[in-house]
Parts: C-alpha cells; sequence; structure tokens
C-alpha cells in the first residue's frame, strides 16, 4: 500500500454494535489508509487464555499467557486478518466462549499496557508508511492515540445495537438471537464502562456520532464530512 488520501490518525471509539467495525474498514478504504482492528486483538489474547486453560479472572496468568502469545494484526482494511502463534483465528476469536472471556481478559492491566503498546507501535508504522490510519476500539481517543487529530464516539441506542449485532453473527454462521445478543450486549456495556483500566468513554475532545438512525452510507458521509472539516484529506498519490 502507497501514500493514501488521509493525514495522521482517526480514532473511532464507542460500543458493540454501532457500526464501528464497518465504518472504520470503509473509511479506511475510501482514503487508502490503513486500519487497525483493536478489539481483535483483545480477543485474540482472551483465544490464547482460553487455549492455556487459564481463568479468565486471574490476572498474573492471562498477563503471563498474553505476553507468550504471538499476535500478529493485520492493517489492510480490505483484508484485515488475526493471526495467533501463526495460524489465522479471524473466525474462531467471534465465537460466544471468546465473547465472554474478552471482558475480564481486555481489563486485565498487564495485557492493556502489553497490547496498548503495540497498537500505538502498529499506528506509528503506519502513519510513516501509508500516511494514515483508522484505529477502531474502546479506549483509541482516550489512552492509544490521544493526540488523534480526530476522535469520533459511535453511539446507537442498545437494541438497535442487538439488532445489528445479530444480523452480522447469523450472516456468518454463528446463529443467536436478538434477545440473547442484547443481554451480551448489556453485560459488555457495564463491563467496559466500570473497569478501572480505560474504562469505555468518549474522549473529552470526541465528537459523538449517533449511527441509531443511520445506515452504513450515511455513517461514512458524516465521517467524511468531519475528516475534511479538519483538513485530514489530502490528494492521493500511489506508489
Amino acid at each position: 500500500m502507497g501514500h493514501g488520501e488521509l493525514r495522521g490518525v482517526v480514532a473511532l471509539d464507542g460500543p458493540s454494535g454501532t457500526g464501528k467495525s464497518s465504518a472504520a474498514r470503509g473509511l479506511a478504504a475510501l482514503l487508502g489508509a490503513r486500519y487497525l482492528d483493536t478489539g481483535a486483538m483483545y480477543r485474540a489474547a482472551a483465544l490464547a487464555v482460553l487455549r492455556a486453560g487459564v481463568d479468565p479472572h486471574d490476572p498474573v496468568a492471562v498477563t503471563g499467557t498474553a505476553r507468550r502469545a504471538l499476535l500478529v494484526q493485520s492493517t489492510d482494511p480490505a483484508n484485515s486478518t488475526t493471526r495467533l502463534d501463526g495460524v489465522d483465528v479471524g473466525a474462531e476469536i467471534r465465537g460466544p466462549e471468546v465473547t465472554l472471556a474478552v471482558s475480564p481478559v481486555s481489563a486485565t492491566a498487564g495485557v492493556r499496557e502489553l497490547l496498548v503498546a503495540e497498537q500505538r507501535r502498529i499506528i506509528a508504522e503506519a502513519v510513516e508508511q501509508a500516511g494514515g490510519i483508522v484505529v477502531e476500539g474502546r479506549d483509541i481517543g482516550t489512552v492509544v492515540a490521544p493526540d488523534a487529530p480526530l476522535k469520533v464516539y459511535l453511539t446507537a441506542d442498545a437494541e438497535a445495537r442487538a439488532r445489528r449485532r445479530t444480523k452480522q453473527d447469523n450472516d456468518s454462521g454463528r446463529a443467536t438471537t436478538v434477545e440473547r445478543t442484547l443481554a451480551d450486549v448489556t453485560r459488555r456495556d457495564d463491563y467496559d464502562s466500570t473497569r478501572q483500566v480505560s474504562p469505555l468513554r468518549p474522549a473529552a475532545d470526541a465528537v459523538e456520532l449517533d449511527t441509531t438512525p443511520l445506515d452504513l452510507a450515511g455513517t461514512l458521509d458524516a465521517l467524511l464530512a468531519m475528516v475534511e472539516e479538519r483538513g485530514l484529506r489530502h490528494e492521493r498519490v500511489t506508489g
């Protein structure tokens, strides 16, 4: 990938089901930028913990397991892959077992320290090589990239988020119901917003965007307008 149209970092934060992943990938693709799914990195760490037979609530064992795991996250928006110990685990990390384990694993201070350092390395490399990167997660604007020139916090009402996640899961072959997904969304909201380390919350200077009434095209239009307003877009140069 050569230099794209995006200058610097766009930080997209928000809870599950707000359309964050689709919007981040789509925005990166439109601007020829890199894309980083930090949530996939925490899910891969949770999978490593489950494979090791470690209690997700044991911070010492969880941190040790995460440090030993070889985790590689790609930054190509057209082919975002997550590899754990050399194997693509993109489908496995979306399963129900990992979904239950990811909140306590991601709340572990040692895991966050480890992965935040790696995320910052990836971001710096992407900006140097491609000019810009769109990063999605729950603490990008507050912790990972607090100096990002554009921070957006996506929101949506809980039922809309549950419907979106249910459709996404069912389309991917992970059968579920809106009721089950709503319970999971609510549980994760509570866990992520009350954890001591990097709680889910908008950065003080983040722009809040309610995606409840928006489809993907509408969300991308709003994000592109923000990029333009901040002067973060330049003429694309391929090479």
